[in-house]
């Protein structure tokens, strides 16, 4: 009796795992037969649909060779195989963009690794063109092991929101929070080689598939702990020479620009360092007029600094560098160029300046107007990049540059002139000078504080 009853049971839930199974909406983003969809980008590696799979081979004297689809994908989850002939790097782009204001197009952003090397760090998560390793997979036995070299191999990504999870054959791997890129395209990398007779390595990929609605009730749990990469340096800046000037706790590197400690608040105005952002509060709008500036402690020559910021509705701040504090004791912010950081759509600033534009957001503040922006929408945090090496100068927005000039050339000057500048002598033209983030009165967020010296 118990037999007879338990096979209806057992149908019973075989149809129903069929039938949820059947409600998730995949997509194929291969059809089987040809590269309809795709385009490769960069290096000039072969690709070819063959037997329903796509099989990239390496080809020696060419860069890095991605495959990438035509449409871009934000919150996902996406299934993939993988098999390789032989061993070479390689790995699967995802939310990643080619931009010409960037490297001349070349490929960026987060990387699904492939590795059958010793290190075996496959799944783990890499920045291509960016930042390097953000999630290696250092002292994770299990997950190291989940790769099978000259075999299939089943990876699992979700990227949902600012969380990024991998699996390999059923393994969970990676688990990253990092915001910095919510769209782009999937990619499938050749890795370029480095001899003649690595030449002719295959990489295979086959059931490729995606799900883009309701992703949240598909996400899967794992139990590989965050690793959150807000107010942290990667694995791989860590090598290259990036600082912390904000570790999302205190403010040891930074002091008032007009006093030597720094003006923490008190009474819900001032500065807030709370929740892992760096905040100034709403004021007025009057310029330094609360709290005041902030600046770092050391001066910097050469360097490259990368900030988040978000700002609010009408709000308006700054990125100053080379500032020399004593330059203006009195009303008023410290001395130095500017990023300019405005809610260009409701701030009276966009529509002033000595150039027409020259207060718009990443503008260099009455100097020079920012072109080619993409900004985020007022209350999402945006990305700024500046980039001093000796004279040249860059502004960044958002992963393109915006602006660039050069520092002690006539040209320049003729703009300090022009500007309300003027009566600054020297102004723009100091060796070095301290990082200032900008009390203009209304509330701004800042994060992601880094800085390199070049």
């Amino acid at each position: 009796m118990r037999s007879r009853f338990f096979l209806p049971v057992l149908l019973a839930g075989i149809f129903t795992l069929q039938c949820t199974a059947q409600k998730e909406p995949w997509q194929p983003l291969f059809n089987g037969d040809d590269l309809e969809g795709w385009t490769q980008l960069n290096g000039e590696a072969n690709y070819e649909a063959i037997d329903g799979e796509i099989v990239g081979t390496t080809v020696y004297g060419t860069p890095n060779s991605f495959l990438v689809t035509d449409q871009l994908f934000g919150d996902f989850v996406l299934e993939y195989e993988v098999k390789l002939s032989a061993a070479t790097n390689s790995g699967v782009q995802i939310r990643s963009n080619s931009i010409p204001e960037f490297n001349n197009g070349r490929v960026h952003g987060y990387q699904v690794e492939i590795d059958p090397s010793d290190r075996a760090w496959t799944g783990g998560i890499y920045d291509e063109a960016r930042r390097g390793w953000l999630f290696p997979l250092k002292d994770m036995p299990e997950a190291n092991a989940a790769y099978k070299h000259l075999e299939w191999n089943k990876f699992r990504v979700e990227a949902i929101g600012d969380t990024i999870k991998t699996w390999v054959n059923g393994i969970p791997v990676a688990h990253l929070i990092d915001d910095r890129t919510p769209a782009g395209f999937i990619g499938l990398q050749v890795h370029s080689i480095g001899r003649e007779a690595e030449e002719g390595i295959e990489i295979k990929w086959r059931n490729i598939r995606i799900i883009t609605e309701d992703v949240r009730a598909f996400a899967m749990k794992t139990p590989v702990p965050p690793k959150n990469n807000y107010n942290t340096l990667t694995f791989s800046e860590q090598d290259w020479g990036w600082e912390l000037l904000y570790d999302g706790s205190d403010m040891n590197k930074w002091r008032g620009a007009k006093r030597d400690d720094f003006p923490y608040s008190e009474t819900g105005m001032g500065w807030d360092v709370n929740e892992a952002v760096v905040k100034i509060h709403e004021s007025g709008g009057a310029e330094s007029a609360d709290a005041g500036d902030i600046v770092t402690n050391e001066v910097f020559s050469d360097f490259e600094i990368l900030i988040d910021f978000k700002i609010t509705e009408g709000a308006n701040s700054g990125i100053k560098y080379f500032v020399d504090p004593e330059l203006n004791k009195g009303t008023g912010s410290a001395i130095g160029l500017e990023y300019q950081i405005l809610d260009d759509e409701r701030h009276p600033d966009a529509r002033l300046g000595a150039q027409e534009g020259s207060r718009t957001l990443a503008s260099l503040y009455d100097l020079i107007k920012a072109t080619n922006k993409h900004p985020n929408p007022i209350g999402e945090w945006n990305h700024a990049r500046i980039v001093s090496d000796g004279d040249h100068v860059e502004h960044w927005l958002n992963g393109r540059i915006v602006l660039e000039y050069e520092r002690n050339t006539p040209e320049f000057q003729q703009l300090v002139n022009e500007s309300k500048y003027a009566k600054w002598p020297g102004f723009g033209k100091w060796e070095e000078g301290h990082i200032l983030l900008q009390d203009h009165g209304n509330e701004v967020s800042y994060r992601n504080i880094f800085i390199k010296r070049l």
